[in-house]
């Protein structure tokens, strides 16, 4: 519970952090690669599903232990979603290495999947 929230914060001020950078430091090589977007896709993932791990956190103190398997495995898949979805949009705009966006679609279905299971998990929640 406590390091899905931690974790989630992590990752949460990573997405602001990089955001910032590429909106600045990264700026000029991001619009000359054309991938200024690519960044921000990627930022914006990242945050969002970080916000989600703080939920996921916040739920699994409330949950019964059926929920907090489900939850657990959600918020797991939320970060590795966002390690590889993310990390392979930032490999992409750091490397210009194109074959890195084969990997996303697999980060894309673990996103989907937390989702998923967080679904799952407020159908057990005895809230």
């Amino acid at each position: 519970m406590k390091f899905m929230i931690q974790a989630g914060g992590i990752l949460g001020a990573l997405a602001v952090a990089l955001g910032a950078f590429g909106a600045h430091a990264l700026k000029g090589m991001l619009e000359a690669s054309g991938r200024t977007d690519t960044f921000e896709t990627a930022v914006k993932y990242q945050f969002y599903h970080a916000l989600a791990m703080v939920l996921v956190g916040i739920l699994m103190q409330r949950a019964g232990t059926d929920a907090v398997k489900l939850l657990g495995w959600s918020g797991n898949a939320f970060a590795a979603g966002v390690i590889i979805f993310s990390g392979s949009l930032y490999a992409i705009c750091f490397t210009g290495i194109t074959k890195f966006g084969a990997t996303a679609p697999i980060g894309g279905l673990l996103m989907i999947i937390g989702w998923v299971l967080l679904i799952i998990a407020a159908g057990k929640l005895g809230v």
